[in-house]
């Protein structure tokens, strides 16, 4: 059976599943649509917080990320496993016993102000949709590949997939449909990484495999130092991300924005307790952690078997480009690998020099490629393209819903129409999805970075605006109105400062965000880890601007520590 034929059946059967999940669980109350009904068995919810957390930029993008940066893209491994933790520990049990819908609705609770709670709508809209541009990425880079067309038509397709499952099924419906994701996924990434990692070391543990020895007796990462040094590029194990600082900037801004995602923390509120909180992010940290350890085994294993397939130390040794295998040759139809032959010699050169002839090698494009690139069989090759489709949808899905409620529930019914009908609420999150994805769709078609960089933006937005309101008022019970909407404006607005600088009103395709240093950054620091700069401006400035304000009502003290009790 052709591997065309072979992908159509299992990502047909894949989704025929989800889009009839989403049907059978379709929302019916406002009360399904946003929290699921709030019965969730913490299992359950924990698998579906796995799947809405590793999105395509886990999936499809973080590996490879590491893959080309080595010792520098390990950044994305601590900042979003250690961000978890945080999550799971100081937020997301006081957030559940306040027993919200939204995160939103929170912040005007706890700092009994509407105001607040529309500057928290606007933070979470400007994080939410800078996120689902990644998903978006993520979701052109697997159709393209899947579909074997190129990336703006893969792009529509999974666009048209999005809205039917994510509009009609809700938070009810998504939470249901994540959990078959979850399963798909974890089953797609891991079995690859299996067969590789036996294939090149004999160890068919991945995570183990990374630090084992190959057939010539020489460590798999000694060797893939070795191979990459020799062809021009940076040592894989010890290239930093620009500097340490840098790096411990950026980890920090990835942490304490995945603690103040919307999305993720609205996870918490479909389960039935807050004791079924807790276990809840427990068992999520196990589920995600299958996959985070195999990432980084996927990664370097990925990127010796490129460079070891494409290019050899030795000219003699490289492949002949009318020659190049089939996985080249389907990639090169998605328009994310492109060659061009400089010397017209009719090899390929794949260098770190400035002959290299490979001008395009995307980077989102290594997870989905490797089992091809490994000559692995064709049912795995097709599991792990339903295993990105997966990966990028469902986290599309949670985002578009955390917008979709923020903009009905917390804006429409919360401030503007309180007496809106339950009915109409409703169809106005719906509406409000479906705008979400045509927005995000318009900037996936062009995209700012590869997935995992532009939501890496998204968490450094989300760290400088949300977490810092949300800390303050679990943990605060002297944080006003004031302090906390001048901290949450200045936390984004400084960020959002730093990263437009010298991009004008289009910042796409403009500076990279992965690309050199800028003489005028901060200390150092890129774009991308901005957010934890924004968060201690937004503490600062909550914390000033407090003192010049009245203290906050005593029925507020006593919610505070309600929410603090055990």
């Amino acid at each position: 059976m052709s591997l065309q034929l072979l992908t159509f059946i299992i990502v047909g059967f894949t989704f025929a599943i989800y889009i009839g999940i989403a049907f059978w669980a379709r929302a019916r109350s406002t009360d399904e649509f946003y929290v699921a009904g709030g019965d969730i068995h913490p299992v359950a919810n924990g698998m579906a917080t796995a799947a809405d957390w590793m999105s395509a930029a886990s999936f499809i993008s973080m590996a490879g990320l590491i893959a080309f940066f080595g010792y520098g893209g390990s950044v994305f491994l601590m900042g979003w496993t250690g961000g978890y933790v945080l999550l799971a520990l100081l937020l997301a049990p006081y957030l559940r016993k306040h027993g919200t819908f939204t995160v939103p609705e929170f912040i005007s609770d706890r700092y009994y102000s509407k105001t607040a709670r529309v500057v928290a709508v606007v933070c979470l809209i400007i994080a939410s949709v800078t996120y689902v541009i990644g998903q978006m990425k993520g979701i052109g880079v697997a159709f393209s590949r899947f579909l074997e067309v190129d990336y703006d038509q893969g792009l529509m397709v999974g666009m048209a997939i999005v809205f039917i499952y994510a509009v009609m099924g809700g938070m009810k419906g998504i939470t249901y449909t994540q959990i078959a994701q979850y399963v798909i996924m974890i089953i797609a990434y891991t079995i690859p990484a299996i067969f590789i990692s036996f294939m090149l070391t004999g160890n068919p543990i991945p995570q183990i495999g990374l630090g084992s020895t190959m057939e010539d007796g020489s460590y798999l990462l000694d060797k893939l130092d070795q191979v990459v040094t020799e062809l021009g590029f940076k040592e894989y194990t010890t290239n930093k991300r620009l500097s340490l600082f840098n790096m411990f900037f950026y980890t920090l801004s990835l942490m304490i924005g995945t603690a103040g995602l919307p999305h993720v923390i609205m996870r918490f509120f479909t389960v039935p307790s807050v004791k079924a909180a807790r276990s809840s992010a427990g068992w999520a940290l196990v589920f995600i952690a299958v996959l985070y350890t195999t990432a980084p085994a996927v990664a370097a294993m990925a990127r010796l078997n490129l460079m070891t397939t494409i290019d050899q130390p030795t000219k003699e040794n490289n492949l002949a480009y009318n020659e190049r295998p089939s996985w080249f040759r389907n990639w090169e139809k998605t328009g994310l690998l492109q060659f061009e032959d400089k010397n017209g010699d009719g090899l390929i050169e794949y260098t770190g020099l400035d002959n290299n002839e490979m001008v395009k090698v995307d980077r989102d494009i290594m997870v989905l490629a490797n089992p091809e690139i490994a000559g692995l069989p064709n049912w795995v090759i097709a599991l792990v393209a339903a295993g990105g489709l997966a990966a990028a949808l469902s986290t599309a899905a949670g985002l578009l819903l955390a917008i979709s409620s923020s903009i009905s529930h917390d804006l429409l019914k919360g401030v503007f129409r309180p007496d809106i009908s339950e009915k109409d609420e409703l169809r106005a999150s719906r509406v409000a999805m479906a705008g979400s994805i045509a927005v995000a769709g318009y900037f996936g078609f062009n995209p700012p970075d590869f997935a995992a960089g532009t939501v890496a933006l998204a968490f450094g937005l989300a760290a400088s605006s949300l977490f810092p309101a949300l800390m303050m008022g679990i943990f605060s019970k002297t944080m006003n109105k004031e302090g906390a909407i001048a901290g949450m404006l200045a936390g984004i607005g400084v960020t959002l400062l730093y990263v437009f600088q010298h991009k004008g009103i289009m910042f796409i395709k403009s500076t990279a965000f992965l690309g050199s240093m800028e003489p005028n950054w901060f200390f150092g620091i890129e774009p991308n880890a901005i957010g934890a700069i924004g968060a201690v401006v937004n503490f600062l400035v909550a914390y000033f601007v407090s003192k010049q304000y009245p203290e906050i009502p005593s029925k507020v003290k006593n919610m505070v520590e309600q929410i603090r009790l055990p």
